[in-house]
């Protein structure tokens, strides 16, 4: 149950958000029209919105446009490794946070189809912390799916969630 007196905080993986909706649809996700969706008139005590910067053209004004819609976002630069190897994750940087925000909140919404989190929302619930998530069903991982109070499927209404380009970086309030 959602009651408008809950307090709900927002933790988004922005790199696992973009690559499904890539993926699947060959669109881009609209974070504000997500953000929108998942607090449903409860009160927004925090929402975290976590990138890895490539110093790619224009990624400072995606940023920019997620802070304009409501989100804090935390960065941190790519690895490259010798032989090229990349990586980008802040798997440990979500999970250390939710876990400072749980005693803050009634419920925790965790944007992300990563299977890595699933521990974390099973000692959350034993906690007494509500957890949802919200991610494209398709590549969200089952375990997931089990471990959430509940689950929004994206992939329910994709259109209600998804943009075709990023051209300017706005998202809807």
């Amino acid at each position: 149950m959602k009651y408008q007196e809950h307090r709900v905080g927002i933790f988004i993986d922005v790199q696992n958000v973009f690559y499904s909706a890539k993926n699947l649809y060959g669109a881009y996700p609209d974070y504000g029209k997500i953000l929108n969706k998942v607090v449903e008139g409860r009160k927004l005590i925090c929402a975290f919105a976590y990138a890895v910067r490539a110093y790619l053209p224009k990624q400072e004004d995606f940023f920019s446009a997620l802070e304009s819609v409501g989100f804090e976002v935390k960065t941190k630069d790519l690895q490259v490794f010798p032989g090229g190897i990349k990586k980008g994750n802040w798997d440990v940087g979500i999970a250390v946070d939710i876990l400072r925000f749980s005693k803050r909140v009634d419920a925790i919404i965790l944007v992300s189809g990563d299977g890595d989190f699933a521990d974390l929302l099973n000692f959350l619930k034993h906690e007494g912390v509500k957890t949802e998530v919200a991610a494209f069903g398709k590549t969200c991982s089952a375990k997931l799916k089990e471990e959430a109070d509940e689950f929004l499927d994206l992939d329910e209404n994709p259109k209600n969630y998804l943009i075709k380009k990023y051209s300017k970086y706005k998202f809807k309030k």
